[in-house]
């Protein structure tokens, strides 16, 4: 009995003690001061320890986490950022820095790859400093954002892409401050969602994403409302070919949302849409058919399959494409019936009704 209760304690014991993340820290010229050690969550800081150097400029610091959870960390001095890295249950890394923000680290591949990051990112803020007039520093920071545009979107899966991401010019003012870079981080966050699942720092950059593509969809709508009577969507089609709904020449034109994961909806597909498709198309209607769905090849196979003649788009953002915010989109399958260039006030709530207004409109 005695024996059960020993491995009883030791199986406990194992449980609740995690590996410790490592953390070493030495900078040149800093004996016996003050360093802060914070934690990074999206835009948002919380101080995880105060250190204090020794006589060589040394620190140490250790941070329990559970398993399978990351911690980003910034270490800085009297409020200015000496350097940063990446920590994880188990891990050891070390960092040698200067006063002036440059470092080194070791210890993990992410850390390292966030290092050569932000060699970079203050390289560029010293040129845009440096810039000695407006046209300079449009050519400095267009040179940048294509650098780092390219990065992440070659390094997606990667966690020191969420770093670069949330860069700034100067306080309150992004790198990446475009509308159109939602989809960037939209990119980044669904591959990143696909790893890392549970990160703190994943879950706030998908709310960070969809904040960008709510600020994306009312842009678009903004900037069409007087060229047209409805928000445009330029979404790729089955060859990746972009294609605008406000481009669609045709009288009338049905704006269908659809889910191809539902058997019943690819119904609708073969069995309404079709059949209307074949009789008005001729006399001026297309159907602008945007399927809400991460599984583009499932799509592409189902669009094979049915032969659909009309015009088929999707981005594979699933729920969050910005379309579906655009529109309001709240459940599936949803459509609306644009006619003459603006939307119609027509109550359309099945294939009577669509039918109905298409006779009214194609005569």
């Amino acid at each position: 009995m005695k024996k059960k209760f020993l491995y009883i304690f030791a199986a406990l014991a194992a449980v609740s003690c995690s590996p410790k993340a490592e953390l070493a820290i030495s900078v040149d010229g800093c004996p016996d001061k003050s360093l802060a050690v914070l934690g990074v969550t999206g835009k948002s800081t919380h101080l995880l320890d105060s250190l204090r150097t020794d006589s060589q400029g040394r620190a140490s610091y250790s941070l329990e986490l559970p398993k399978g959870e990351v911690e980003l960390v910034y270490v800085l001095k009297d409020g200015y950022r000496l350097a940063a890295a990446f920590l994880e249950p188990g891990s050891k890394v070390s960092i040698v820095a200067d006063t002036l923000g440059n470092y080194s680290v070791s210890g993990n591949k992410e850390s390292e790859q966030l290092c050569s990051l932000e060699a970079d990112y203050r390289s560029f803020i010293h040129e845009m400093d440096s810039a000695e007039d407006l046209q300079a520093v449009n050519r400095i920071y267009v040179d940048y954002y294509r650098k780092s545009l390219q990065y992440a979107l070659n390094n997606k899966g990667e966690l020191s892409t969420i770093p670069l991401l949330y860069q700034q010019l100067t306080p309150g003012v992004p790198v990446f401050s475009q509308y159109t870079d939602a989809i960037v981080f939209r990119q980044v966050c669904d591959s990143l969602k696909q790893q890392y699942p549970h990160l703190r720092i994943v879950k706030a950059l998908e709310k960070e994403t969809k904040q960008r593509e709510n600020q994306l969809a009312m842009s678009i709508k903004i900037s069409t409302a007087q060229e047209v009577g409805f928000p445009d969507i330029v979404l790729p089609d089955v060859n990746a070919q972009p294609v605008s709904l406000a481009g669609i020449r045709a009288k009338a034109v049905l704006l269908h949302f659809w889910s191809v994961e539902d058997a019943a909806q690819k119904l609708i597909n073969t069995d309404i849409l079709l059949p209307l498709y074949e009789e008005y198309h001729s006399k001026g209607f297309e159907i602008y058919s945007v399927c809400v769905s991460t599984d583009k090849a499932l799509w592409a196979s189902v669009l094979r399959n049915q032969k659909l003649p009309w015009i088929n788009v999707c981005d594979g953002f699933g729920t969050a494409s910005g379309a579906v915010s655009l529109y309001n989109v709240s459940s599936l399958p949803y459509s609306l019936l644009i006619a003459d260039g603006s939307v119609s006030t027509a109550k359309i709530s099945g294939e009577k009704e669509l039918r109905r207004e298409l006779s009214k409109l194609l005569k």
